[in-house]
């Protein structure tokens, strides 16, 4: 995973996603790198517009998230939903005590 977000940081950065710069970035995060995992990546980002699959990844992400994260949280989720009102009416209280 950190290949691909530093192939993302090297292209919102208008660098070349190049074998060298990706090496670069993961070794600068702390990472090991991986040279056939970077080989790999870079041959398979050749074809690619990155701007078009970042557009396009959003809303294929996001709705695919709220189901699993739904599932895995089981009956968690409603009891957060719960709470969140009591939150939000006290930091309204603490927010209109601000302001008098």
């Amino acid at each position: 995973m950190e290949y691909v977000y530093a192939a993302l940081l090297l292209h919102k950065l208008d660098k070349e996603v190049n074998e060298a710069n990706l090496s670069s970035v993961v070794k600068a995060s702390g990472a090991e790198v991986n040279e056939a995992q970077v080989k790999s990546l870079v041959a398979a980002l050749a074809d690619v517009n990155i701007d078009d699959a970042v557009k396009a990844a959003p809303v294929a992400v996001a709705a695919a998230a709220a189901p699993a994260a739904d599932a895995a949280a089981g009956g968690e989720a409603k009891e957060e939903k719960k709470e969140e009102p009591k939150n939000e009416e006290a930091a309204m209280e603490g927010l209109s005590s601000l302001f008098g």
